[in-house]
This record gives C-alpha cells, structure tokens and sequence, in this order.
C-alpha cells in the first residue's frame, strides 16, 4: 500500500539518502554508544546533531537488535564503543519456552526507543521529516533466544517448536509496533537479517508470514513499516515483497539494479552501500565515487532510495559520511 512515506519518496524531484546509523552522532556529541542505548536523551541528542549537519528527512532511532531479547530475559553484553550484543542462549528446548513470560511494552530497554521518538516528534513539527522507529523481526528474535545456528536447524529438524516460537516473537513484536504507533512515530525499521539465511522456501514459509502478521493490522497511510534484510540476495525477493511492508531495505547480497528491474515503479526498494567496504574499508573519495556510481546506475528510478547497506559502525569517522551526502547532492545539482 502507499503511505505518506512512500508518497513522499516517489513524489520526490531529486535523489533522497536515508543512510541507517543513529550512532554516527555520537561522534558529534561525545558520548558512547553504551550511553546512547541506555540513555533516550543521549540518543536524541545524536539524532539530532545528524539532523543539524546533513538535514536529512529520516530520522531514526538506533539500530539495536538485542533490545527485545533483553526484554525476555536474554543477557546483553556492553561495550563502549560496540553495539549491544545477547549473549548465550535462553531457550534451548520447549520447556525452556514454556516458562518465559511474555514481556510488557515498555519493560527494560524497550521504554529507550519508545521515548525517543516522540521528542523527536516534537523537534519535528512543522518539517518535512519522518521519524522512524526500529525492532527486530520475528525470526531473527528467535535466533537471539534460540540461537541463530540452532533457529536454522528446527527448520528441518523441529519446525513445530520454531513455529512455536516464532508466535510468541509475533505476540509480543506487535504489541512493541503498536506501541510505536501511538507515540507517534512514522513509521518502524524491521530488521530480519536472520531470515536471509535461510533459502526462498524457508524463508517464505517461517519468515514472511509472522513479519506479514505484524505489518497487516498496523500499517496505515500515516505509519509505514520499513523491512530490513541485509542478508536477503536476489532469489529471495519475490517472497519478501510479499510481506505487505510499504518499503524493503537490502544490504550488499542484494542486486539491487537487477531487483529494480523485477518490480514496478511504485514498489520502493532502497540500500545497499556496504558499511564494511563502502564505508569503513573506504576512504572518503572512495565513499564518495561508489556512492555516485550507485546513483547513476539507478539512475531514473525514483523507486531507490540510498542507503547504507545496513548499520553504520559506531567507529566509523564522519568524513565517510560527509563524502556520501556530498555525492548526493552533487548528483542532484547536475
């Protein structure tokens, strides 16, 4: 379905950039990534100073994918300078899971992203901007409880347990969505990397549903969701695009000129600058000649928004990200 995301991106007159990397900032504010996924007011104010040095339309909050383990009870590891990362295993068989109680909305960090989004809301009044929410995907929260490796085998070994499992992820992930609704957001970034690992059929058959069972009931005109695989390649595309999400993300294993050619015009698909080597293995010229290749050879397609393959490292120096919008609007003034 469209929505004013998508008709804004489709009614566009020149190139949008919609890089994914709230951490960026932290670089402008001095703060750690530990704080800003802890701290909604760290995190804003990284947002924030993205927004003051590249005014870009999207605002989003951090990309952390252990937010919603964490809230079944997963144990997070922190690191200055790192992304949060789960580790060990919570469920290892069905007893496991029958003991796990579904979290509240709103429970440990999840009340992080929930409260930055309507501050930026109200930053936002009155500008074009769209300010997006983020979450994890039903199978790839279950490979955070499970294991991603193990999640992979119940395919074949154990698809009972993993449907299983993938409800109760579906259950809580879209109570978590809604939540994001009604503060305000414009939209969520779904992030199912886990899902590209696995071939078209599995994918379509314990991936799509449970992301489609989310996005139904929710997506309306004015809150659009943005599914993110950056593990997705070409042979997965026409499942995925049955997810009913209004716009889908890809990251480097995607050919995303190929995959433009294979939908129409008002199917939106955005990516897929790696963040590894287009971005930290790069210099900043390098960032900037693979960002303008990228743009000429989707050259036309108001359907492609640029992006970052996937989450910007926190490491990473901002000269990189300098050299991308400077590419951009280069390309925009000729």
């Amino acid at each position: 379905m469209q929505t004013n995301l998508t008709e804004f991106i489709l009614g566009s007159q020149h190139r949008l950039a919609m890089p994914v990397g709230a951490y960026s900032g932290l670089h402008l504010t001095g703060k750690t990534v530990a704080k800003a996924t802890n701290d909604y007011m760290i995190q804003v104010n990284s947002i924030l100073a993205l927004y003051e040095r590249y005014q870009s339309p999207f605002l989003q909050t951090a990309m952390d994918l252990s937010i919603e383990a964490e809230a079944f009870g997963s144990q997070v590891r922190f690191d200055e300078g790192e992304i949060p990362t789960i580790t060990g295993r919570l469920v290892t068989s069905r007893e496991d899971m029958t003991k796990l109680f579904a979290p509240k909305v709103g429970h440990k960090r999840t009340i992080v992203p929930l409260s930055v989004v309507p501050y930026l809301k109200e930053q936002m009044d009155g500008k074009d901007a769209f300010v997006l929410g983020g979450m994890i995907g039903p199978f790839s929260l279950v490979g955070r409880l499970y294991g991603v490796t193990e999640s992979l085998l119940l395919t074949r070994e154990d698809p009972d347990l993993l449907t299983d499992l993938l409800k109760m992820a579906v259950n809580f992930l879209l109570r978590y969505a809604e939540a994001f609704r009604g503060v305000g957001a414009d939209g969520i970034i779904m992030a199912e990397p886990a899902a590209g690992l696995m071939s078209p059929s599995m994918l379509a058959r314990f991936s799509v549903p449970y992301v489609r069972q989310i996005i139904e009931p929710l997506q309306t005109e004015d809150f659009s969701f943005l599914y993110h695989n950056c593990g997705a390649k070409l042979a997965h595309l026409d499942e995925i695009l049955k997810d009913g999400a209004a716009l889908h993300h890809f990251g480097k294993p995607m050919d995303i000129v190929a995959a433009l050619q294979r939908v129409d015009d008002q199917t939106i698909l955005a990516g897929n600058l790696d963040p590894a080597s287009a971005f930290v293995g790069s210099t900043a010229d390098e960032v900037y000649q693979q960002t303008t290749d990228l743009l000429r050879a989707t050259a036309g397609r108001r359907n492609f928004l640029l992006s970052s393959g996937c989450d910007l490292p926190p490491n990473m120096s901002l000269d990189k990200l300098d050299a991308f919008y400077q590419a951009v609007s280069d390309f925009n003034s000729r």
